[in-house]
């Protein structure tokens, strides 16, 4: 019975060891009306974990709230997706000019890479009043 107070000494594979580990559980009870509150503070906490978000209540952490503007994340992943479709645009624009450039003689890929030219600058208007409806959005955002 040779009982050390030393951690154990493990190979070089699995998880390390902590220096503090959390070993103690304990269990508490709501009834429905606390429940739903608890929830309630956990979800605007933002915090992934309840177990952290209840050590974080209990030993007087900061608590943060966090509040998302639903419009705000529309906005966003509008953009995102309009983003992903010009990088789309621009690929398939370069393909477009190889391949005038290759099948067509110089004459004929001229007139027509006019015509792919009028049709970017039209692309870029709208991306820069994009631009500006972004800038626009930021401001009414951080002056709430």
């Amino acid at each position: 019975m040779n009982e050390s107070k030393e951690p154990r000494k493990r190979g070089k594979s699995g998880r390390p060891l902590k220096s503090d580990p959390a070993d103690n559980c304990v269990m508490v009870r709501f009834s429905d009306v606390q429940y739903a509150k608890f929830l309630s503070m956990y979800e605007q906490s933002g915090i992934r974990s309840k177990a952290r978000f209840i050590l974080a209540r209990i030993f007087g952490e900061a608590l943060r709230v966090i509040k998302t503007d639903s419009s705000a994340v529309d906005f966003v992943m509008k953009l995102s997706a309009l983003y992903g479709q010009i990088r789309s645009v621009g690929v398939n624009y370069n393909q477009v000019v190889k391949q005038l450039h290759t099948t067509f003689g110089d004459k004929k890929a001229l007139a027509m890479l006019y015509k792919l030219e009028q049709e970017t600058i039209e692309l870029s208007k709208i991306g820069r009043e994009v631009l500006l409806l972004c800038e626009q959005f930021k401001q009414e955002c951080l002056a709430e």
